[in-house]
Order: C-alpha cells, then structure tokens, then sequence
C-alpha cells in the first residue's frame, strides 16, 4: 500500500516505503522561522512536502536578542543548505540553532534531516519534542508517523495514533487522509481505511482513486468469505 510522505520544515519530505506503505512525498516538511510556505519539490510522507516553521518562533524584531537572532539565523542557513542538498551541514546549522535557541521550528527541522540520514530513531526524538512545544503542529505528527513507519521495528500502531492527530489537526489536508488511509489499511481496518481514501480523493490527491478501487476489492472480497462460512455453517448445523 502506498504510504504518502513526511513533511520538511515548509513541506512534507517524500518517499517510497520498501514495505507494504508508499509516502506520497518526496522530503519532510521543514519549518522556517517566518511565515509558513511550502517548499516546490516532487512529492514522494504526500507526506513529502516540508512547510516552514510557525511564526510563533519569530518575535519582533524589537525584542529579539542576540543569542535567539543567531539561532533564527542558522535556521534559515540549514534550510538553505537543505535546499541545496547539503544534508551534513543542513545538520550542523539545525544542531547549532537548537543547542543556542530551543524552538519547535529548529527540532522540526533536525528531524528532517535525521529522517534524510535514516536516523529514524533521531528523528522521532526531535519530532517528539518539537510536538511537546508545539502540539498543533500537524506536520510533525505526520512526520512522525513516517518515522514510526520507517524506523525498524515498523510501528503501525504509533504510526496510526499521530496520523489521527494530524488529521483532527488538518481535516482538509488531503495528504495527511492519504497516509492515514494507508495505515488503517496495513492494520486491516479497511472500511476506515476507504472513508479516508475517499476523502484524500475529493482533496485532490488522485493517486487514491486507485486504492479505492484496491480496498473496494478487499472488503467484497472480505465479505464473501464471511458469507460462505456462514452458509457452510448453516448447512453443518441441518445435517
């Protein structure tokens, strides 16, 4: 099943999982300390496009001190360096701007780049603590949820409770229902797993057009076998 993708500080990252999920994105959503915007690259978590971080972490320019201005601004140095595909120094500046000015944008962001280096297990620290500051952050639940699924032992279930979250969080994000579909459907909930299907479908995510018709079959599929052990246990019980 195809699971979409993480989100990068403005997008959400993107990837083909090499399991029973697909991400929809192409790289995690990173967060810029200014206003949100997505970030333009291919999707592979449609959780693949990083959005940046909340402007809740952008005080006036009146209040700002020194040490939080240098944090803002290895910020945006890592991203940029993100941007240009240098992951190692992306890494270096993200660290950097945490240790000096600890933000919900700046562990949004590490975790980008861990998840980018398969450091799963980094990557759920930092989206963890990120969602400690910042709880209403839906992409960091969705990233999360990547990283659950990614990380081995694969953890669906986790990977289902923060899905839900950001769906409440973003009920019209059509992504976020494409991936939440994908996990309902890996733990067998297929009729949960085709509401949320059809509802990314109607968000203009048209790759579920054919994971509707997939799950359509497996819930048919599904009740035919349940109607035949019925009718062969009917016909046990009159003989």
């Amino acid at each position: 099943m195809n699971f979409l993708m993480i989100r990068q500080s403005s997008r959400r990252i993107s990837q083909t999982f090499s399991r029973t999920y697909a991400i929809a994105h192409n790289a995690p959503w990173l967060t810029r300390p200014s206003v949100p915007f997505r970030i333009a690259q291919t999707r592979t978590l449609t959780a693949s496009h990083p959005r940046p971080a909340s402007s809740l972490d952008s005080p006036s320019l009146a209040t700002v001190d020194p040490a939080q201005a240098e944090a803002t601004s290895l910020l945006e140095t890592g991203t940029k360096l993100l941007e240009d595909g240098d992951i190692e120094g992306a890494l270096a500046k993200y660290q950097r701007s945490v240790q000096i000015h600890r933000t919900a944008s700046g562990l949004f962001n590490l975790g980008v780049t861990h998840y980018h280096l398969k450091q799963f297990d980094k990557a759920i620290e930092c989206w963890t603590n990120a969602i400690e500051l910042d709880p209403t952050s839906a992409d960091a639940h969705t990233n999360l949820a990547s990283a659950y699924i990614m990380s081995p032992p694969c953890r669906p279930q986790l990977a289902l409770q923060h899905l839900q979250i950001a769906a409440s969080l973003a009920p019209d994000d059509g992504e976020i229902a494409f991936n939440l579909a994908a996990v309902l459907e890996s733990c067998g909930q297929l009729d949960a797993a085709l509401v949320q299907y059809k509802r990314s479908l109607e968000r203009n995510i048209d790759r579920a057009e054919q994971n509707i018709r997939n799950v359509s079959a497996k819930i048919l599929g599904q009740r035919l076998r349940e109607a035949s052990k019925t009718q062969v246990a009917g016909d046990n019980e009159q003989k």
